[in-house]
Formats: structure tokens, sequence, C-alpha cells
């Protein structure tokens, strides 16, 4: 029979309470649609969903595709559809099919967002707040 004194500790590597976050600044609605833009086209390049997590506005299928951005990637979440920003954030990168998350600061602030003990992963997070 094997005998052992230690002890297991819990293995909390997979987790990292500051995720990198990039943080978008925006004055008003055009800046943000102009920036909007500019996270959904770099994102593209990468495998996988943009999931955008309570957007102020999305701009339409005419004005993401004059910019290349391929609409098909994209998947919303309205704010009235989100019970708990946390699961959704832990499942969305978690779940290895997203390739980024775009977030606005009216459903959390970036101080709520960095407190929370999300997975490592390479999931771009992106934070769109008002000036």
């Amino acid at each position: 029979m094997l005998h052992s004194n230690t002890l297991l500790q819990p293995n909390n590597s997979t987790y990292y309470t500051l995720n990198e976050i990039n943080n978008v600044i925006v004055e008003d609605e055009i800046v943000a649609s102009l920036e909007l833009l500019k996270v959904l086209h770099k994102c593209q390049h990468k495998q996988g969903w943009t999931l955008l997590v309570a957007p102020d506005n999305v701009p339409n299928k005419s004005l993401l595709e004059s910019a290349s951005v391929d609409a098909s990637k994209l998947l919303v979440i309205r704010q009235k559809h989100i019970y708990d920003l946390e699961y959704v954030l832990k499942s969305a990168i978690s779940n290895g099919n997203f390739a980024a998350v775009v977030i606005w600061t009216d459903i959390a602030s970036v101080q709520t967002i960095n407190k929370m003990e999300l997975p490592v992963s390479d999931v771009a997070i992106h934070c769109f707040q008002s000036a």
C-alpha cells in the first residue's frame, strides 16, 4: 500500500487575475465605430470567432464588408441576454473557438474585468470605454 504525507495543493496556475485587456478609449460613436472596425480587421486574421459583448452599436453589414471584415465570424451577445458576465467571459475564453472578445464598459469596468479570474489564453480582450 502506498502512503504519502504530502498534501495536494490546488493548482491555480490556469487562472491569472490580471489578464491583459486592450483598453480602447473612444470619444463618440463615430470614433467607436472606426476603432471597432480596426479591432475586427486585426482579429479576423486569427482563427476563431470574435465575440461582441453588450455592444453599444454594431456596424451594419455593408460597412463591415467595405472594411474587408468577415461578418460571418462575428457573434453578438446583447446586454439583456447576459446574466453573469464572468461566466460568459470564462466560457468564451475556455471554449477555444474565439479569437477575440470585445466588451463595452457600460456592462463592466476594466477594473471589474481585471478582478475576474479568467483563464489564461491567447484570446484578445478589447474593452471599449468612453473618454
